[in-house]
């Protein structure tokens, strides 16, 4: 995935979930940046989304080395990577979770939490925590997840506005 391309999905193409691997790590990489860039530029000015993108390296070097610190689950298309989320199995939390701008809307986002809260009942965990941006924040309150507050995190000077998130984890019988 370059700069420049505009990844779309066609209708007909089948979303895939799977573990990261280390070749997914550019992607992510990309992911990430256009998430932030396009994807909340409706939620956060442009200094702010540039300080956001900057937090994080738009390396996939970077993204391999954070494969090894969490559990990481991406949805593909057409074998690229088109979403991702970041989940610490110890802590309960959820650390990341971006999708392609283009792709947001499609249940992708909702389906790598599903994945991920499962693998967290497996471990376990009665509950699921995440700080989430304002952006994730409305579909996640959607989703049944509960506020515990506003949280305001600095990014190469510049502060942006975050909410501290959980939801219970139930089993559900099938």
């Amino acid at each position: 995935m370059s700069n420049s391309d505009e990844q779309q999905a066609p209708t007909s193409a089948r979303v895939m979930y799977r573990a990261a691997l280390a070749r997914d790590a550019a992607d992510q990489a990309e992911v990430f940046y256009h998430a932030v860039m396009q994807g909340a530029a409706t939620h956060y000015t442009l200094d702010e989304r540039r300080a956001w993108a900057q937090a994080l390296p738009r390396e996939g070097s970077a993204w391999a080395v954070r494969q090894a610190l969490y559990t990481t689950l991406i949805a593909t298309c057409d074998g690229r990577c088109v979403g991702f989320l970041e989940v610490d199995l110890d802590a309960g939390r959820i650390e990341t979770l971006y999708v392609w701008p283009s792709l947001t809307g499609r249940g992708i986002g909702t389906t790598l939490l599903v994945h991920a809260e499962r693998m967290l009942l497996e471990e376990g965990k009665g509950k699921v925590e995440i700080e989430a941006s304002s952006m994730l924040y409305e579909r996640l309150m959607r989703r049944g997840w509960e506020n515990h507050g506003e949280q305001w995190v600095e990014r190469s000077g510049e502060r942006l506005k975050r909410y501290k998130l959980s939801k219970p984890l139930n089993a559900v019988e099938t």
